[in-house]
């Protein structure tokens, strides 16, 4: 007996054999069971799903021996006589080849005899879309109200190129592509049936190339049979559809994973020996961040198509969600970019390194030498004169405009004086009253100096001039001293004309300044560093508890999705070697160990080396986490602002002489938190 392929071998012949169209197959059990039959059914689908094999197998439950039924005997002669495709009540057309109108008005004119064998004469037009206008015009009466002991069935891949007055004629089902899983599930059961050995990634292998098509992918399979000497192995597919092993595109994932820009090209580089499709390799690279984020969103959902579940998962933990997301978006772009680079393998080179440029921590970036500040050292004017010397020696002279004095810089500036005379500025555009300020004594020295006066005299002058000016719009409750009104402004002093001789004879002297004089009598509160320091030096030594959590977070320098964690965690218990974290429920779908390797990272930065264990748990309602404690803060900073707008007497004159409303939610404060915010 002669081989019979897999695809007619394995053809079903009743619905329960049918694979994947269980919408259809129920639909048409239930009206052959209760009668309700209609005239004319349509079927549409891509190729290879089963419209064919649908139409025999309604057009057996209709003429069975046994009656009308949806479990058709398949052992009565109409039965065999279907299978084997010579049952003389059931005309099969091929409308393909078959367009002409001529064609279809034979194929009517034998319509209103009655069937010769069955009970049913069925019609069964394949590929009914290739019909011409003039056919479907010719077929529609016809196919509106045929004789009792007749049945259309329609087959088509394209149902738009239906007339809209043959669809509504018809009974319609879409049948659906098979998905791999579909497919790898029913080449399993015909390959233990035939008793041939296989591989499982291969039959994925082929499920893929399939692309929805069942009887493509049995004809692969017979393929891969023949190809295999009789079995279907994973690297003999490979071989046979071209595609690359991938083992490589894991190899180049983890090369990204390391962000090592070296290893990923040797990857390339290596690919480029097969010969492959690079293009190909970007979709396939694309599909694998696909697999990646859903192992880390919902790890239970991770197929095993490839055989590489226990690869992936702890790959997966080695990514960052926004990571893979914006790799997977690079890749897509990449892959449209193809068409206009030079070549397919500079193509994937750039875009693999676009992925570890664009990443979100960025990767390192080589030292750059710090700009040299205004006003230090080595940028003071040439020759300066010693201490002792006149004022007017030590300072450059502007002959057009008269002179004031100005404090000097302190500690670290060796060669600056400690007397400066620099030109008088005024302030533009506000109109000040001159307000002659006490003298205060000299004020230590501090570790750090501020910038000389000397090098940069109309700037210093100006810098402090609005220093003190915006402390006054602030306390107005003004974000920008731009835009205060200049009734805000009445309190800021004016620069002083000149100073009496007496006040530059003695060099310790140190002369009036208006940002001093402001600074010593204004007491505010110094501002939050900005600047990281070890924890060591800012509390004793000890347990890391919560409140020093609360107090170092923002030195941490964390950032991105790493930073959303850490302020959504509590310190539960620290015992010297271990600290235990508790992060809030919400958030631990992104929790991964490369977020706790930068926090243990930037806890050690300041001094507190811990292995990190971070558990997930309800918070409780009476410990603040960094975050709630900032929320917290912001709502408190901007109440205070909102009162302190609400007393001023300006605002109640506004609100009483024009009916003004101050509008809450865009009062900003402007004090260090709030900016920081």
């Amino acid at each position: 007996m002669s081989y019979q392929v897999l695809a007619r071998k394995w053809r079903p012949r009743t619905f329960h054999e049918l694979v994947g169209q269980e919408h259809v197959s129920r639909a048409l059990v239930n009206a052959l069971d209760q009668g309700r039959l209609h005239h004319a059914y349509l079927f549409t689908g891509t190729r290879g799903v089963g419209k064919t094999t649908l139409a025999r197998i309604l057009a057996k439950c209709l003429n069975c021996r046994q009656g009308v039924t949806s479990v058709p005997c398949g052992e009565c002669e109409t039965c065999r006589e279907i299978d084997e495709g010579r049952f003389v009540d059931l005309i099969e057309v091929d409308a393909a080849s078959r367009t002409k109108v001529e064609d279809t008005r034979e194929l009517l004119d034998n319509v209103q005899y009655a069937p010769t064998q069955g009970r049913y004469k069925v019609y069964l037009i394949d590929e009914v879309h290739m019909l011409s206008t003039h056919s479907f015009n010719a077929l529609l009466k016809t196919l509106e109200e045929p004789p009792p002991h007749v049945k259309f069935l329609l087959a088509t891949t394209d149902p738009q190129k239906l007339p809209v007055t043959v669809l509504s004629r018809c009974l319609q089902f879409t049948l659906k592509n098979m998905p791999p899983e579909r497919v790898v599930g029913h080449l399993t059961h015909i390959l233990e049936a035939e008793s041939v050995a296989f591989d499982e990634q291969a039959l994925w292998l082929l499920g893929k190339a399939a692309e929805g098509s069942m009887r493509d992918a049995l004809s692969l399979t017979d393929q891969a049979i023949a190809f295999g000497q009789g079995e279907v192995r994973h690297a003999d597919v490979a071989a046979m559809l071209g595609t690359l092993d991938h083992r490589h595109l894991l190899a180049l994932a983890e090369a990204l994973a390391e962000v090592d820009a070296a290893r990923v090209l040797q990857e390339v580089a290596s690919l480029a020996e097969q010969g492959p499709d690079f293009g190909a390799i970007l979709d396939d690279l694309a599909g694998v961040f696909h697999r990646l984020t859903i192992a880390q969103m919902v790890p239970d959902a991770l197929d095993n198509g490839h055989g590489d579940r226990d690869t992936l998962l702890p790959l997966a933990a080695r990514f960052t969600a926004e990571d893979v997301q914006l790799y997977y978006q690079i890749a897509l772009q990449g892959r449209g970019d193809m068409e206009s680079a030079p070549d397919p393998r500079t193509a994937l080179e750039m875009t693999l390194l676009r992925m570890l440029a664009f990443r979100p921590q960025g990767v390192p970036k080589p030292p750059q030498t710090p700009l040299p500040i205004r006003g230090s050292a080595e940028n003071q004017a040439p020759a300066a004169a010693p201490s002792s010397a006149p004022a007017a020696e030590t300072a450059p002279s502007q002959p057009s405009s008269p002179e004031i004095q100005a404090p000097a810089a302190g500690k670290g500036s060796e060669d600056v004086p400690l007397e400066a005379k620099v030109p008088e500025t005024k302030v533009p555009e506000t109109k000040l009253p001159e307000t002659k300020l006490p003298e205060v004594e000299a004020p230590p020295v501090v570790e750090e100096a501020p910038p000389s006066m000397a090098d940069a005299p109309d700037d210093a002058v100006d810098a402090a001039l609005e220093d003190e000016a915006q402390r006054q719009a602030d306390a107005a409750g003004v974000a920008d001293v731009d835009d205060a009104p200049p009734w805000a402004l009445d309190d800021v002093p004016a620069p002083a004309a000149s100073e009496s001789p007496a006040a530059s004879e003695s060099p310790a002297a140190v002369p009036e300044s208006p940002a001093m004089d402001a600074a010593a009598e204004v007491d505010e509160p110094d501002p939050e560093p900005t600047t990281s320091a070890p924890v060591a030096a800012t509390h004793e030594a000890g347990a890391f508890d919560h409140a020093r959590w609360l107090a170092v977070f923002e030195s941490l320098a964390l950032g991105g999705l790493t930073r959303n964690l850490a302020a959504h965690c509590i310190i539960e218990h620290d015992d010297g070697e271990t600290l235990m974290l508790r992060l809030d429920p919400s958030q631990e779908a992104m929790l991964a160990d490369v977020h706790v390797e930068r926090l243990a990272k930037a806890l050690a930065d300041q001094g507190v080396e811990r292995r990190l264990n971070v558990t997930v748990a309800a918070l409780p309602e009476n410990l603040d986490t960094p975050r709630s404690q900032s929320e917290r803060q912001a709502r408190e900073r901007h109440a205070q602002a909102v009162e302190a707008l609400r007393r001023d007497p300006h605002i109640q004159m506004l609100e009483h002489d024009f009916g003004a409303h101050l509008l809450e939610r865009s009062v900003t404060p402007t004090d260090g938190a709030a900016s920081d915010a």
